[in-house]
């Protein structure tokens, strides 16, 4: 069926999106995942590009795009070389939301500028070890200096994508203790300079997945934040990060979406290929069948996932709807992936196959930006249950 999620002026930037894949991540990404980083030059060829600057507004060097569109072709044409940007994902679609809803005009003025070149890459610090997405639970701490002028930051994060490389992270932290009636209370966000005394970079995680993008453990022990550096109103982050959720849950339903609809590409240019008894592994009734079941379920998700952007786009996307098609886009993809790597057989165990890439990547879809079992409490909330 034709999709009719994307227009004209989308289809073109896809085709940019794709062939600067082709001619400059392609070739060395084998490198990239080795390393478990992208090059930090490399992000600055995305900030020539436009890529980070899509939706920043014109005045501060951006194109002033409202549409999250922009960014999901950018998910499908990744999954579709079987690739990635490394943390640049972090930098645009959960770090900008913020900076342009919240950050006041100084700060927009300082930040932004260097955020669409590139030379100021961002991250985000929720997680904390022992709390998961307990995020009321956290305990790092940013108390006030006596004369008004900083915070003094003290705790540790992990699990924070692009955190090696960042030079910015968003940090959650307490600034007022939770009370019994308010767990949620009391959190403010602060954007900390990488390169402050006390902030340190602790373990670069060796994850399942996900290889070229850096993900680090992070300690905080008696920063200095000015407040000028506080992120919107004290007390107030809990909120801040209630918001962003739909978009968030939404961009990972998207690339879940796009894994699953590669993994049917490769899956079906394997099997036209590969020889078994004397036939194509194509001609196998079995692989027709399990193909087909890939298709249709490929064609549900995406048609869920559209929907979703053309809600989100309109303002209408709800933190359940959001949390609804991200539960239904990770699982389904999940289900595609795993049939789709048994038809390669031995060969899809190999990680220079790409459905074995895929296969280790799409598996935190169902962790990050809240669990399935979130998700479902969520959805199951909202039915008044």
């Amino acid at each position: 069926m034709r999709r009719t999620v994307f227009n004209a002026d989308h289809e073109a930037f896809r085709e940019t999106i794709r062939d600067f894949i082709a001619a400059e991540v392609v070739p060395y990404y084998p490198e990239w995942s080795a390393a478990g980083a992208v090059p930090r030059e490399f992000y600055k060829k995305l900030g020539e590009l436009g890529v980070f600057g899509i939706e920043v507004p014109e005045e501060y060097g951006g194109a002033g795009e409202t549409s999250f569109k922009y960014t999901a072709i950018i998910s499908e044409e990744c999954a579709r070389a079987g690739v990635s940007f490394g943390g640049s994902g972090v930098h645009t679609a959960l770090c900008l939301p913020y900076l342009l809803k919240y950050a006041n005009e100084e700060q927009k003025k300082r930040w932004l500028p260097a955020f669409v070149s590139g030379e100021m890459m961002t991250a985000i610090a929720m997680t904390e070890p022992g709390t998961g997405s307990d995020l009321a639970g956290m305990k790092t701490t940013a108390k006030l200096s006596e004369d008004g002028t900083h915070y003094v930051l003290n705790g540790a994060k992990t699990f924070i994508t692009g955190g090696v490389q960042a030079d910015r992270v968003l940090v959650c932290a307490r600034t007022a203790p939770a009370t019994p009636e308010d767990r949620r209370g009391g959190i403010s966000i602060l954007v900390v300079d990488t390169k402050s005394p006390g902030y340190a970079v602790g373990r670069k995680l060796d994850k399942l997945g996900l290889k070229s993008s850096d993900t680090a453990e992070l300690s905080f022990t008696d920063v200095k934040v000015p407040v000028e550096d506080l992120l919107g109103e004290e007390g107030k982050g809990f909120s801040y990060l209630t918001h962003n959720l739909p978009q968030e849950r939404l961009g990972i339903a998207v690339g879940a979406y796009a894994q699953a609809a590669a993994a049917v590409r490769f899956a079906t240019e394997y099997v036209k290929d590969r020889t078994v008894f004397g036939r194509t592994v194509a001609e196998f009734q079995n692989t027709k069948f399990v193909l087909a079941d890939c298709k249709a379920e490929v064609d549900a998700i995406e048609s869920y996932v559209d929907r979703a952007l053309d809600a989100h786009d309109d303002g209408e996307l709800s933190v359940a709807d959001a949390a609804a098609v991200k539960l239904f886009a990770t699982e389904r993809a999940a289900v595609v992936i795993d049939k789709c790597l048994q038809l390669h057989g031995g060969y899809g165990y190999m990680n220079e196959y790409p459905i074995a890439r895929l296969y280790a990547d799409t598996r935190v879809t169902r962790i990050y930006g809240g669990t399935s079992e979130v998700m479902r409490s969520i959805v199951a909330k909202s039915m008044g249950l």
